[in-house]
């Protein structure tokens, strides 16, 4: 396995620590800096190996079918379980969450099929730009409560709905990009 992909794996390992972090809540347990931000930290070390990995396969010549698969993957299981962790902390609505999520199992299953039929269609600049607004939105509505005021909230749940608004746009065109390989295959 390639130094880019064993990034992307990584991040694939690390997002279940993300959300037991973000979510673990003992009791008598005093809020601590690792409590209290811990969770934006960490989501944002993982989310920062996304371009790191990115940066890797291109420098290096090291694209491979493999990172086209893991690398998506990677920033859906993230994202994903920084958006239930959100909804569960009562930080995002839950049918915002799940119109995301939908959009996202939807490309993946369409993912599997087109390279069941030998097509492997990398993310789009428009796709980058929705995991970059998600990312950005849920590293807002991550910070901590008492900074979790009109100046978090509100900034973080308007790129939220950004965000959704190009995950269905970004949805749409994978959908007519595959459709079009389709049709000429």
């Amino acid at each position: 396995m390639n130094a880019p992909n064993t990034v992307t794996l990584a991040r694939i390992l690390l997002t279940p620590l993300f959300l037991a972090l973000l979510l673990w809540r003992p009791e008598n347990a005093r809020p601590g800096f690792g409590s209290v931000f811990g969770p934006a930290v960490l989501f944002a070390l993982i989310a920062a190996t996304d371009a790191l990995d990115g940066y890797l396969a291109r420098s290096r010549g090291l694209i491979t079918t493999l990172g086209k698969f893991l690398d998506p993957l990677a920033d859906k299981l993230l994202v994903s379980a920084a958006l239930i962790g959100l909804v569960q902390l009562q930080r995002a609505e839950a049918w915002l969450v799940w119109l995301i999520l939908a959009r996202e199992f939807a490309v993946t299953g369409l993912r599997a099929v087109a390279a069941a039929e030998g097509l492997v269609i990398g993310a789009s600049a428009l796709g980058k730009v929705k995991t970059i607004t998600q990312m950005t939105a849920v590293f807002i509505l991550l910070l901590p409560p008492p900074s979790f005021t009109w100046f978090a909230r509100e900034p973080g749940l308007i790129l939220l709905y950004l965000s959704a608004f190009l995950t269905l746009w970004s949805g749409a065109a994978y959908f007519r990009q595959v459709y079009k390989a389709f049709k000429t295959t």
